[in-house]
């Protein structure tokens, strides 16, 4: 095992990123059934921005580690682990606990990274890919021919799902700020400016029958709007609340209210079906259920990869010990896909 010792990022409580604090301690010792990962690649996802305000619906007390997900190389194994897994590349979905130079997880909870895909490359199609995959495929169900609508089209989710979106066959509709716009256009996607413009006027101008599917990470009003903009038939997948991000108050309560919403809408008689996606949502009921899916979703994405229908986002890349630089960074609104952080 690396002897270096554990570098990690603690989140102290409600900080700016400035706030965050380097940690030094030793390197964990796997038990039965768990490996250690070396980390190569992790990243700031929106649930550590969430965290950072306490606004994330079931984060941890403070103090703890961050990190939503990473991707590096197996250290060392515990007993009843496969001896073979050392030395090979593996990503895993922690929630917390991946800013950090050596993570204990459960080998069960690793899913392998082909080769010829790199740690920064794979890291993007982590959580975000999940989420990607899950909700157009396990949730909306896309066929080729579909228009769907994707708020924050040049987000780490948005990327990949206008990508898988498209290799699907399906026509895209995306919500970003201006300066994205371009770089959408390349994507093939149909950008409209969530600033200026009324985001329902221009997809009813453009979809007057209404889309196939909305997918909402914004959550407050947008939510009803995005309702409202259906096809009959069609599906609203929310999965956040970005708008409350900065709110005071209870971080269950604007869930609550999605889900409320969602409950209501689907007892409606009009053939629409709405869902708020929490991709932690299956492994209460069932683990072994919840970690098939993960391996196999995770290895679509891979795969979509491979063949080049997926291209990693990378914003940036910054070592661990830049934390707070990343968090600014992904935070700041400027970039399009994911920043990344390594050793």
């Amino acid at each position: 095992m690396n002897t270096d010792g554990l570098v990690e990022v603690v989140l102290p409580g409600k900080v700016e990123p400035e706030g965050l604090q380097l940690r030094h301690g030793a390197v964990p010792t796997p038990g039965p059934g768990q490996l250690v990962i070396r980390m190569e690649a992790t990243g700031v996802s929106f649930a550590e921005q969430q965290m950072r305000r306490g606004r994330y619906y079931d984060q941890p007390a403070y103090p703890f580690v961050p990190g939503y997900d990473l991707v590096g190389m197996v250290a060392a194994t515990g007993t009843g682990v496969a001896p073979g897994l050392s030395g090979t590349r593996v990503a895993a979905l922690v929630k917390v606990g991946g800013w950090a130079s050596h993570v204990l997880v459960d080998a069960a909870d690793v899913v392998p990274v082909p080769a010829g895909i790199g740690a920064a490359e794979a890291e993007t199609m982590v959580v975000n890919g999940i989420t990607a995959w899950q909700m157009l495929h396990r949730k909306a169900r896309i066929r080729a021919g579909q228009t769907i609508l994707v708020h924050g089209a040049n987000g780490g989710v948005g990327t990949v799902l206008v990508q898988l979106a498209h290799a699907a066959g399906v026509k895209v509709i995306g919500t970003a700020s201006a300066r994205h716009h371009d770089s959408l256009r390349e994507q093939g996607v149909t950008p409209i400016d969530y600033r200026t413009e009324d985001i329902t006027a221009r997809v009813r101008e453009l979809a007057p029958r209404g889309v196939d599917a909305v997918f909402d990470h914004v959550g407050g009003r947008s939510v009803t709007d995005s309702w409202q903009l259906l096809a009959p038939g069609g599906t609203l997948v929310s999965y956040g609340s970005a708008s409350t991000r900065d709110d005071e108050g209870s971080k269950q309560w604007p869930v609550f209210k999605i889900l409320g919403r969602v409950w209501l809408w689907n007892a409606l008689p009009n053939g629409r079906r709405a869902y708020f996606f929490n991709i932690w949502a299956g492994r209460a009921l069932s683990k072994n259920r919840f970690r098939t899916q993960l391996r196999s979703d995770l290895a679509k994405v891979f795969e979509a990869v491979q063949r080049g229908e997926v291209t990693a986002r990378i914003a940036a890349q910054l070592p661990l010990s830049r934390a707070a630089e990343a968090m600014k960074l992904a935070e700041s609104g400027t970039v399009a896909g994911k920043v990344v952080l390594n050793p």
